[in-house]
């Protein structure tokens, strides 16, 4: 259990979305009612089966690094620019002064997927290994012709804890720092590190979060492969419809979502905003693949909080729309409630999923909706599936009505986690 003297609270929010590159923006198109969902523009999706995303456009990685810094640029991948530009929202967003803080003490926690490499820096490599003959490789001659048509800092653009490595170096961030890769829950097993070792003293100020992008080949040949993506070509801004009757599949995205976590006495002493406190944090794994993860996480969270079902507002779901996904974590957050009906709010209809940056990008839409005390819908839903008992908000915004948020991401394997948010405008009320 976490010593009460250390608490957590989240102080600055950064977003780089379909919807736009701040978490402002993030929140004007879901108040808006507007989908990031798009045809692909990034590469030629026509051979695709599914040529839908949520992509980022007009997005410049420069515009986040000091001119004198740019020259890391070039091994930076997609990915890792994503990270480092909602490193710099989120920084900006909390207001601090980096002069003012003990370095050896400011930590960063990334969750990271595995990162899709270009076609243009392997397709020289592979061509001259594969004798000519698509699916074969000559080993011999990619050990001794292929790897010298490699970049020589491709492993670089490539390697998951890159994301953490180049937001410690770009600001100085000397305290703990660790890269968490398991995939779609990977961001919010980093935010429940974080919280625990500002809990044991270990530090008082964190850029946690997550990036992510499917939309590359590579990775969209994979998924392709071995997911169910919605094919609504002709409809994307429809094609998300977590645990909607008619939902079709998954809508791969891309972006990144991170934030300032730090001590409550860090942040009054500096007279930070505050949007909420961290107060209860679980991580399970579903073996069983029946969503009993998701109860378990979602009860651990709440009893650590000290607080009952009927004290939440909403809960922030994963919202896959994937039909079994869909079903687990329903029935994961029913038995979790048992007979109290909860809202569920399901941010992936909006932009999709991010992969390892959907948990904390997801967050940040609740976070926000504390602060404005208001919940978008969630979009696409008409009709709830009977498979998935649970009452979806949608149709219209709602008033924030209780002061915890549960937040829950899980994947297909198990791995779970859950947070609890307290809303911060309470908390200054009874400072």
């Amino acid at each position: 259990m976490v010593s009460t003297k250390r608490r957590a609270v989240i102080t600055g929010c950064g977003a780089v979305t379909s919807l736009g590159v701040s978490a402002q923006a993030l929140w004007d198109g879901m108040v808006a009612g507007r989908s990031g969902i798009r045809q692909i523009t990034g590469f030629d999706v026509s051979v695709y089966p599914s040529r839908i995303g949520s992509e980022v456009l007009d997005f410049e990685a420069k515009q986040f690094i000091d001119k004198k810094e740019r020259k890391s640029l070039k091994v930076m991948s997609r990915s890792i620019q994503f990270a480092v530009a909602g490193a710099k929202l989120a920084m900006d967003d909390s207001g601090v002064d980096k002069d003012k803080l003990d370095k050896t003490r400011f930590g960063v926690e990334f969750g990271a997927g595995l990162i899709a490499s270009e076609l243009a820096e392997l397709g020289p490599a592979a061509h001259v290994s594969s004798n000519c003959q698509p699916g074969t490789v000559d080993m011999e001659k990619w050990g001794v012709q292929g790897l010298a048509n490699m970049p020589p800092l491709w492993m670089l653009k490539y390697l998951p804890n890159m994301l953490a490595c180049h937001v410690s170096i770009l600001h100085d961030a000397q305290g703990p720092n660790n890269s968490i890769t398991e995939s779609d829950v990977a961001s919010l097993l980093a935010l429940g590190e974080a919280y625990r070792i500002i809990g044991r003293n270990m530090a008082d100020f964190f850029l946690v979060g997550g990036a992510d992008s499917k939309l590359n080949p590579l990775s969209f040949v994979r998924h392709t492969l071995f997911m169910p993506l919605s094919r609504r070509n002709d409809a994307p801004a429809a094609a998300c419809r977590p645990f909607d009757r008619n939902r079709d599949g998954v809508v791969l995205g891309e972006g990144a979502g991170v934030v300032v976590l730090e001590d409550l006495e860090h942040a009054r002493a500096r007279g930070a905003q505050i949007y909420a406190e961290l107060v209860g944090f679980s991580a399970a794994f579903d073996a069983k693949g029946n969503g009993s993860g998701v109860t378990r996480v979602i009860q651990g969270a709440m009893r650590e909080a000290g607080i009952t079902a009927e004290q939440v507002d909403h809960v922030n779901a994963h919202g896959l729309s994937s039909a079994r996904s869909d079903v687990i974590e329903a029935r994961g957050i029913q038995k979790a409630f048992g007979s109290h009906k909860v809202p569920v709010f399901a941010p992936k209809s909006y932009i999709g999923c991010l992969g390892a940056g959907s948990g904390i990008t997801e967050m940040i839409a609740s976070l926000l909706g504390m602060r404005h005390g208001t919940v978008p819908p969630t979009l696409n839903h008409d009709e709830t599936d009977p498979e998935c008992p649970v009452m979806v908000s949608s149709g219209s915004a709602r008033p924030l009505e209780r002061e915890y948020v549960v937040k829950v991401s899980f994947t297909d394997i198990g791995q779970c986690a859950a947070v609890v948010l307290r809303d911060g405008k309470t908390l200054a009320a009874n400072s």
